[in-house]
């Protein structure tokens, strides 16, 4: 029997590669370790739950002393994992197979020795609903394929005959070593289901599927700005949208912003918010089917609860449940929480962002009746809803927040604009009411030197105050938007990294990271104001601010050049793409 191994030590955030499949994600480190993977859906319980210091991964690692690389096969989320070991070059190609079904998971992995020999170790380990459920039934088939039941869930094993059942610990695993000979390729496919299984797909089948679907999904983008990037932040979105065309914030759960800050959260929902960026990202990259899917499941969300409408959903658009800790030691400096008190919130802007997310779908003669609908409910609940307090973009204490109420503006003026001809006393009565917002926010949160303040009661300077200008709501030459982008840089910036907004009086570097997401508003906004050069030097830095697999956390550590945060996060791959396509240059 091979030796016990230890439960895989976590990794620096930005080793991380994801793989995904619209349903579901993993996440795979350096030494092979797939260390996290919640099924059959986004927000269902983990079974791969070693990031977060629990049991449960699927590890392929050579026994040889080695260096790992890795990448993405392009437009896609197949990944390889390289090593260079003391003796050769192995790789394991690994995805999860793709289009995805709802209610199986399939991880394909075939390991190849590039150059000279090869010796792997295997370790699988599940453990259900967060460590909760063991293995049980575990059996090897005649064909020598394993299955087994860990609470509801179905699995299988194939590929790996030779295992053998290690239950030194809590929970079982299977455990082996494959050894190739120069050239040789062997194949592994694991399956969890909440149904029971039906009889098993060739390998290559499912490999050739999952190519095309990607092939048939991630358009080209050329001659996009970084187009290597631009179409891997379309992959990376892609992979994170569901059937409903809800795209999740997050893959995972509980990676701390700041260690032993408290600030762990569960962002493997759908924001409205971020939905939009999505959205309008794939609008102005000319990437329609993410414009269609986002615009889908806005379009619906608003069609069925209108006014109070949520900020947040599952990703089949059910409700998110509230937050409750995990009994489980953490990602280093952080702790385990599931659900997001993000359920009894209200967030007003998420009326104006549907707007200008549906706006971009009618731009493009992609908002159908239904679309329409959706918007007159949305502007009609920031008519009834725009004096109220609300928790803004960052979620924090009711405020009559800046950003909110101009965001709302900047909506009604684009689906005003995008009306149809037939509908011109209803696009005149939403810009006679983007006017009065404008005004209202002027006369109460206007700061003395000129830009626009945080809300009326707190004069401080917020990155998410370059929107107003991006998105319409004044114009870019407006004083107040000039001033505002300067106050930004002043306060703000740091060697061309945004943080959000000062949270007290310490330095900026020690209350959080820099947000990606507002580098890459700053990168906007200078090209916005004609300021190329700038626009290109904050892109430019922004987008470089992630590891090898090239994924994006919410936050960045400046000093030291590390992710923090959820991973990946969706709206920062946003926000990279639409920058991408508006910093291309025309002509």
């Amino acid at each position: 029997m091979p030796e016990s191994a230890a439960v895989p030590a976590p990794h620096v955030l930005r080793d991380y590669a994801l793989l995904a499949d619209g349903h579901r994600g993993a996440l795979v480190g350096p030494r092979g370790d797939i260390v996290w993977m919640c099924a059959p859906r986004w927000d269902s319980d983990a079974v791969f739950t070693a990031l977060i210091g629990g049991p449960g991964w699927y590890t392929v690692t050579p026994t040889d002393p080695y260096v790992w690389g890795g990448y993405y096969e392009s437009g896609s989320l197949i990944w390889r994992s390289r090593w260079v070991t003391t003796g050769g070059i192995v790789e394991c190609r690994e995805a999860l197979a793709h289009p995805g079904q709802e209610h199986r998971a399939v991880l394909l992995r075939r390991i190849q020795a590039v150059d000279g020999p090869a010796e792997v170790a295997v370790s699988l380990q599940v453990a259900a609903g967060f460590g909760e459920h063991r293995l049980r039934q575990v059996k090897r088939e005649e064909n020598g394929d394993w299955t087994a039941r860990a609470g509801g869930l179905y699995l299988r094993l194939t590929g790996l005959p030779s295992a053998a059942t290690d239950e030194s610990g809590p929970h079982l695993q299977l455990k082996a070593r494959l050894r190739l000979e120069p050239g040789d390729q062997h194949a592994l496919v694991l399956e969890i289901s909440d149904r029971p299984l039906a009889q098993p797909e060739e390998p290559e089948s499912l490999w050739r599927a999952s190519e095309a679907a990607w092939a048939e999904h991630v358009p080209d983008l050329t001659g996009v700005l970084g187009r290597r990037d631009a179409r891997h932040a379309y992959a990376v979105l892609h992979g994170m949208t569901g059937p409903s065309g809800g795209t999740v914030a997050a893959a995972t759960t509980s990676l701390p912003e700041r260690a032993q800050q408290g600030r762990n959260y569960d962002y493997r929902y759908v924001w409205i918010r971020d939905q939009a960026y999505l959205g309008q990202a794939a609008a102005a990259a000319g990437a329609h089917p993410l414009l269609d899917d986002s615009a889908r499941f806005v379009t619906a969300r608003l069609l069925e609860h209108g006014p109070r409408v949520a900020p947040a959903y599952t990703a089949d658009g059910g409700p998110v449940p509230g937050p409750r800790t995990l009994d489980l030691p953490g990602y280093p400096g952080g702790f385990d929480v599931i659900g997001n008190r993000v359920n009894r919130q209200f967030q007003l802007d998420g009326f104006g962002e549907s707007l200008l997310l549906l706006a971009a779908a009618a731009r493009h003669d992609r908002l159908d009746t239904e679309g329409w609908h959706a918007a007159k409910i949305a502007a009609d609940a920031i008519a009834a809803r725009r004096g109220e307090e609300d928790a803004g973009i960052w979620e924090l204490h009711p405020d009559r927040w800046t950003h909110s109420r101009l965001t709302c503006a900047a909506g009604l003026r684009a689906i005003a604009t995008a009306h149809p001809t037939a509908g011109r006393a209803l696009a005149a009565d939403w810009e006679a009411l983007a006017d009065q917002v404008i005004a209202e926010t002027d006369r109460d949160c206007l700061h003395p030197s000129g830009r626009w303040q945080r809300s009326p009661a707190d004069p401080g300077v917020d990155a998410s105050l370059l929107l107003p200008a991006l998105r319409g709501a004044v114009p870019a030459d407006d004083p107040r938007s000039q001033t505002t982008l300067e106050a930004v840089l002043a306060d703000l910036g740091q060697d061309r990294y945004c943080y959000r907004f000062r949270h007290d009086q310490r330095p900026r570097q020690e209350a959080e990271g820099a947000f990606l997401l507002c580098g890459f508003l700053v990168a906007l906004a200078q090209h916005q104001q004609g300021n190329t050069a700038e626009a290109m030097r904050w892109f430019e830095r922004n987008r470089a601010a992630c590891g090898p697999p090239g994924l994006y956390a919410e936050e960045f550590d400046v000093s030291q050049r590390q992710l923090r945060g959820n991973l990946p996060q969706a709206f920062v791959h946003a926000l990279m793409l639409e920058t991408s396509a508006r910093l291309t240059p025309h002509g």
